[in-house]
């Protein structure tokens, strides 16, 4: 914490190499938060750069309420989203309520017999992003901030500027909305295994 206040410090004080020290402490993990909103790396490149011009911009008013990454992460996450809006002038906003955006809750997909392997090859990595990609812009923006970028709950209500609670609503929706989409998946996948097996077992 005392490293983050003196690089503030220096930062307020307009030291370009404190400036290099932010962008190379912060700028994989706020790609990778624009990469994951936007799907696109030339956009996500886009975001962290005015993600950064803004941080330069308006350092002087940050009062250090929250942490500096956290900061830079509310930067990042609202031109995400001003970008997506923008794409799709109808989409939901963060104060929208979740409860619409999730269909009944289907049965879960037995995925306990099948190896780690198949879990985390190439097809199901990209079948996860994809269902990531189609959960409405406020679920998905709180799932990646806590599930994928590691932030806590807490971390993740400051960046949103949402309550803790809401958090927790929407990040339990944002579950179930992916079990329900990759159990579909992950069950068309066993019943097209298991007729394989059969057939190769005739």
């Amino acid at each position: 914490m005392q490293d983050e206040k003196e690089l503030l410090s220096r930062l307020k004080a307009g030291d370009r190499g404190a400036f290099a020290e932010m962008v190379e402490q912060y700028s994989s993990r706020i790609f990778s938060l624009a990469l994951r909103m936007m799907e696109d790396s030339a956009e996500a490149e886009e975001i962290l750069q005015e993600t950064f011009l803004q941080a330069a911009k308006h350092i002087g008013s940050f009062r250090g309420q929250s942490s500096l990454g956290t900061w830079l992460y509310r930067i990042g996450t609202n031109l995400s989203l001003m970008r997506l809006r923008r794409k799709r002038p109808a989409t939901i906003s963060l104060d929208s309520s979740a409860e619409e955006f999730i269909a009944p809750l289907l049965p879960a997909a037995d995925w306990s017999t099948r190896p780690e392997s198949e879990l985390l090859n190439r097809e199901a990595r990209a079948e996860m992003r994809r269902a990531i990609l189609a959960l409405p812009d406020g679920l998905r923006i709180v799932f990646v901030l806590r599930d994928i970028e590691g932030l806590s709950t807490a971390e993740t209500a400051d960046v949103l500027e949402l309550s803790i609670p809401a958090v927790k609503s929407r990040l339990l929706r944002a579950r179930l909305a992916l079990r329900n989409d990759l159990s579909r998946y992950f069950g068309e996948r066993a019943t097209t295994q298991s007729r394989v097996d059969n057939g190769a077992l005739a």
